[in-house]
């Protein structure tokens, strides 16, 4: 990325735990789920254009240009706000894609957050959020960068406190469908709402992983795998799973003992993303 004039991450994030408490008329589901950041993601650098233009450098298999995230995400900013700049992005991908840790969201908010600051448009975090929303149910969550409990379609959010423990997450080699889960005849659309606070007290599961489970041994496979060390939970609509640890070294050291066939990694869950602690950084960096 030795064009970028800013490089900022793109965090993944867990959902701790996910209800579907019902379905809208409109077909979405009514959700509740709590989400936590972790120090670990993709990589985005830009660079400003004066025609205009929005490029992005990095091809993604499967994905043409302008249906990526990132590209609809600086165009939709671009016009919503009439800056006639462009920009150049390049991508340094290392989130599973269909893996529920955010990977595309993540990339599609720090698009929305980079593309604010690089052509000083002084958009706050609100005005940006709803702009999100239209590009993914996700997307608000990594705009405002804050663990939450979200509830809706997952756009009303609640800030939360959470422990910032190190999570071991896994990664099966296998695409699951958001689509196919929330559209699948078994899937629980009724469990009883929660309130946070019986949340925080220890309550919550992911109504989508007896789904997963059941069409996707790999997802089956790894968190019996991953049961034998410490409880594992999958995330969102998978296809990630994870378990948590009270330190780096004990994550490490399970992680060392999982099959080379499937990738993992090592991250500790946070409160505030990597992206928003960078952008403060330099906020005060422009301010000294």
């Amino acid at each position: 990325m030795k064009q970028a004039q800013l490089t900022l991450p793109a965090p993944a994030k867990l959902n701790l735990m996910l209800h579907i408490v019902g379905r809208r008329a409109d077909g979405y589901h009514e959700l509740q789920t709590l989400f936590q950041f972790l120090d670990y993601g993709d990589e985005l650098g830009f660079a400003v254009r004066e025609d205009g233009e929005i490029r992005l450098h990095t091809e993604i298999p499967g994905v043409p240009h302008d249906s990526n995230l990132i590209v609809k995400a600086a165009r939709s900013l671009q016009q919503q706000s009439g800056c006639p700049l462009g920009a150049d992005i390049w991508l340094d991908k290392r989130l599973p894609m269909g893996g529920g840790i955010g990977g595309g969201s993540s990339d599609a908010a720090t698009t929305l957050l980079g593309l604010n600051h690089l052509w000083r448009l002084g958009w706050d975090e609100d005005r940006l959020a709803e702009l999100g929303l239209a590009l993914g149910a996700d997307v608000p969550v990594f705009v405002r960068g804050r663990a939450a409990f979200a509830e809706g379609v997952g756009e009303r959010l609640q800030p939360v406190e959470l422990s910032e423990p190190w999570f071991l997450v896994v990664a099966p080699q296998v695409f699951v469908s958001t689509a196919e889960i929330f559209s699948a005849p078994e899937l629980t659309r009724s469990t009883p709402p929660i309130t946070v606070r019986s949340l925080l007290a220890g309550g919550g599961h992911n109504d989508c992983q007896p789904v997963v489970e059941k069409r996707y041994p790999e997802v089956r496979n790894a968190l019996n795998l991953l049961n034998k060390f410490v409880p594992a939970k999958m995330t969102g609509t998978g296809a990630c799973v994870f378990g948590s640890f009270p330190n780096q070294g004990d994550a490490d050291k399970v992680a060392r003992q999982l099959p080379v066939t499937l990738p993992s990694f090592v991250a500790q869950g946070r409160n505030i993303s990597m992206l928003h602690r960078r952008l403060e950084a330099l906020a005060q960096e422009a301010n000294a």
